[in-house]
């Protein structure tokens, strides 16, 4: 019995560690303010005439691909936190202003967004249990870390535009 009592306090303490290697809130800001910065760089990289290039037709143009990262972020902070988006479900993408100044200022507004909602979320909050978009069970925590994750994908995928359009991507940002 007192090996079983034991195994189950193991099992607390290293799951409170995990969690707290997760990192806290303001680990989620620097991670979210040099992601912000990073991806600035990706838009002042393109030159105008990129942001209508689609490597195939089928594709989103490099304008689209960056703008759904945008309404991404948006859905999901809004998703994470209960607060309103000032943007509607997919809007940025629709927008019909697709030159590099208007995209670049509607992108950076969406890190804007996210970064001041996690400013906004007190610690205690963080490992609050939401269910995202109405389907799955995480943390608040968890729901930034995948926006995190989305928008560095779609970012990443910009870089092949950039090297069609003959621009060299800017240098990784890890820390």
């Amino acid at each position: 019995m007192k090996l079983k009592s034991l195994v189950v306090v193991l099992c607390l303490v290293v799951g409170s560690q995990l969690a707290k290697a997760q990192g806290t809130v303001a680990d989620l800001v620097k991670d979210w303010e040099r992601s912000k910065a990073y991806t600035k760089e990706y838009l002042d990289a393109m030159p105008e005439s990129g942001y209508a290039l689609k490597p195939t037709p089928e594709m989103r143009s490099f304008a689209e691909q960056v703008l759904h990262l945008g309404d991404a972020n948006y859905a999901f902070a809004s998703a994470a936190t209960g607060a309103k988006s000032p943007v509607g479900q997919g809007e940025l993408e629709k927008t019909s202003d697709k030159s590099k100044a208007n995209v670049s200022s509607l992108v950076l507004a969406s890190y804007d967004f996210v970064i001041d909602q996690i400013k906004n979320m007190p610690e205690a909050q963080a490992d609050e249990a939401i269910k995202l978009f109405g389907k799955f069970d995480l943390s608040k925590k968890a729901a930034f870390a995948k926006a995190f994750e989305h928008q560095a994908h779609h970012r990443g995928q910009t870089t092949v535009y950039l090297r069609l359009a003959g621009v060299k991507p800017p240098q990784e940002k890890l820390f």
